[in-house]
């Protein structure tokens, strides 16, 4: 397996080295991008020109990664050439949210058609999605067997159009996924997300799709505002610091993050980023810098407690998704959640990534999920002859 990392940058029209020689039906290139590309596509064209044998897949986000660095206005790229693992990549149209489930079904049931599938690492639109329910979608034929990890494009506090990138291709209203087969990868990934639970947990007890509307039987609004205080003034972009924790009942021992993204007044309600079912418990969070920071090396410490290959013996390359709530949070000392992950990321990792609207990945049961304001870190790696 070969790995390299290449920017593009926008102020100076140019790539920060010359393209490998590379092209072959085993070559992947993920393709990280700033939203002005959609509009100044060319760049992206000329690596599918350059690539005609490969499989290309990207999206927008909110800054792009490129080792310990985030980019504005960039491409940056992770070529990867495998020796023996073969891969397959397909897209599906997505209009309406209410689909989420069905497409990430679909996704899962057409990708493990092959005999040998490892794993799916997944972009997809941002705003047009309901996560939850897509990941949902992805892992119910899954049932845990194989890694499925990836995010939502992004457009950074524009909130309006995002767009994925398949084979040289920029598509609105999409999703694309990418299935690794053999016996020589070995996929690997980590989430963590550093923010504080305060007060009691609440049970949802009114709710439809991603609205709450009752929380402990009062108004989920009025109660949201109890709790933040004089920052209740500021809402909703004091949301933003006071997410709220999920758990799908009491069984369920790990907890997922949702943003709230919107209130309603006249509804005393909590718009979420996905959807929220009637009955699950809740817990208000709340920001810790430092500990936000810590969670990344967390993240990727995670991922390679899980692996076996021994880390100096093939190349690695390690996508970063990280929500651009943190951001966004984090401000001047976002680089140091980068710079955490790259230092603790093995010396031969390429580390390459975006900021996004939403992240994928298993939690230590290994289901995938939907996730806000948390790190993720996708790790591939192959074994050597």
């Amino acid at each position: 397996m070969l790995v390299k990392n290449i920017v593009y940058s926008y102020d100076k029209k140019e790539w920060s080295e010359s393209f490998p020689k590379w092209d072959s039906e085993q070559t992947l290139i993920f393709i990280f991008a700033a939203p002005l590309y959609y509009k100044n596509p060319q760049p992206i064209k000329e690596v599918a020109e350059h690539y005609p044998n490969s499989k290309i897949i990207g999206c927008s986000g909110s800054g792009e990664i490129s080792g310990p660095y985030i980019l504005e206005k960039s491409l940056s790229l992770a070529i990867i050439k495998f020796e023996s693992t073969t891969i397959n990549i397909l897209k599906k149209e997505i209009t309406d949210p209410s689909h989420s489930y069905q497409v990430g079904r679909e996704i899962t049931q057409e990708l493990s058609i092959k005999n040998n599938l490892c794993g799916i690492f997944v972009l997809s639109e941002g705003f047009g999605v309901d996560g939850a329910k897509f990941a949902e979608g992805l892992e119910v034929i899954n049932n845990n067997s194989i890694i499925i990890a990836g995010g939502l494009a992004s457009d950074g506090e524009q909130s309006k159009k995002s767009w994925v990138i398949y084979n040289g291709e920029i598509l609105s209203k999409h999703i694309i996924a990418v299935g690794f087969y053999g016996d020589d990868i070995e996929l690997s990934y980590g989430s963590k997300s550093g923010w504080d639970i305060f007060g009691p947990e609440r049970l949802v007890t009114r709710s439809k799709e991603n609205i709450i509307y009752e929380l402990d039987g009062k108004p989920a609004l009025s109660l949201y505002k109890d709790y933040l205080g004089e920052k209740a003034k500021k809402l909703p972009t004091a949301a933003l610091l006071y997410p709220l924790s999920i758990r799908q009942d009491l069984s369920q021992q790990e907890q997922l993050i949702r943003c709230v993204v919107d209130i309603s007044e006249k509804e005393q309600a909590l718009m979420m980023s996905s959807h929220i079912k009637q009955g699950s418990i809740v817990h208000l969070m709340r920001s810790n810098l430092n500990k936000i920071i810590d969670s990344a090396s967390d993240s990727i410490i995670m991922a390679q407690n899980k692996k076996t290959i021994n880390n100096t013996e093939s190349p690695m390359l390690s996508i970063v998704v990280s929500c651009f709530g943190r951001r966004l949070l984090l401000g001047n000392r976002t680089e140091e959640e980068i710079s955490t992950l790259l230092e603790k990321t093995p010396k031969n990792a390429t580390q390459v990534g975006f900021y996004s609207h939403g992240e994928i990945s298993p939690l230590i049961n290994g289901r995938c999920e939907f996730h806000n304001h948390t790190v993720t870190v996708f790790t591939i790696q192959e074994r050597k002859k």
